[in-house]
């Protein structure tokens, strides 16, 4: 009975210099890190939006950091494929994903999903925001904003509205356009933005609500009608286009965000480097000139930040599951 206390003293001796060592280890492998490639995971298909916004970061980040960042597209049902991936990967700093609204949306489209977008990851920070444009195909009659309120106000029935399929951010902007203007439109998926653009190009859908990064172009070349920009300000790549706010659709606010995640339980010595990193890359004169190029408009230093991260995804969480929820119990 005497022993006791000194056999207890050993014990909690031990595991304090155990916990003493594990930390020490940490800080070690942090301070080295990273020793090798780092993979960014990219949900969509390359040449997309988001692959574009991933490989302009990449390769700057990789300068920073002194090691190749390797993009890997890894698609299907959404995003939530790469996103659930990532989730499962060693919480090492050395998998990464990049993903945009998704991440916030995806609970209430995959009642399944297999990952919590909320808990499941550390945060690294925001990295770009994408504005959106609302476009008609050329022989759609409304010319401005207000006759197209006026006239799917009217013939809402008869209207086609086409979307990059389900969970895309072309449908959250067209679900924000039905409930702005208090309508139901005809809803056309396909499978990505790519083959919803070459609809509108040839006429064979109305509308199309869509990302700066593939149709600054058009708008260029005049083929398509350009009703304005989703953001409550204009912007710099389209100066002279006017916002829907400022046609009528009072507090329409609706944008692509893209933010950089690691999997749960990575160091935070790790993903303290890769934000800093994150950051550099944010600061590049040639990954400014890159996304002002593609109407991309970095976001400012406070989000570029674990912090600023994590509260943005709650706040796109709390915005958008209840809207989705509500069309899908429609």
């Amino acid at each position: 009975m005497t022993r006791t206390p000194f056999v207890v003293k050993i014990l909690s001796t031990g595991a304090v210099a155990a916990v003493a060592f594990g930390a020490s280890l940490t800080a070690a492998i942090a301070a080295e890190f990273p020793t090798r490639p780092i993979t960014l995971v990219v949900p969509f298909a390359a040449g997309g939006p988001t692959d574009i916004v991933a490989r302009s970061l990449g390769a700057s980040m990789s300068k920073d950091l002194g090691q190749t960042i390797v993009v890997e597209n890894r698609l299907g049902a959404g995003g939530t494929i790469a996103a659930g991936s990532v989730a499962k990967a060693a919480p090492d700093g050395y998998t990464l994903l990049i993903h945009h609204n998704g991440m916030a949306t995806a609970p209430a489209l995959y009642p399944d999903l297999a990952y919590k977008p909320l808990s499941d990851f550390e945060y690294i920070g925001q990295v770009a925001d994408v504005p959106m444009t609302l476009l008609g195909s050329k022989n759609f009659p409304p010319n401005t904003t207000a006759e197209l309120v006026a006239y799917v106000t009217k013939n809402g029935e008869k209207v086609n509205l086409a979307n990059a399929g389900p969970g895309a951010v072309s449908q959250l902007c067209g679900a924000l356009f039905e409930q702005a203007t208090k309508t139901k439109l005809i809803a056309i998926p396909y499978q990505g933005t790519a083959p919803a653009l070459n609809a509108l190009l040839g006429s064979q859908v109305d509308l199309l609500c869509d990302q700066t990064t593939t149709t600054l172009p058009h708008i260029a070349a005049k083929s398509v009608k350009l009703y304005g920009v989703t953001t409550p300000a204009r912007i710099k790549s389209l100066p002279d286009a006017p916002t829907l706010q400022e046609g009528g659709l009072k507090g329409f606010d609706m944008k692509v965000w893209h933010g950089v995640y690691a999997p749960k339980g990575t160091p935070k010595e790790v993903t303290a480097r890769i934000t800093r990193a994150l950051q550099a890359a944010l600061k590049d004169p040639e990954v400014i000139a890159r996304m002002d190029k593609l109407g991309v408009e970095i976001v400012p230093v406070d989000k570029q930040t674990p912090a600023g991260l994590q509260t943005w995804l709650k706040s796109e969480s709390d915005k958008w599951q209840p809207l989705l929820k509500s069309i899908a119990a429609q």
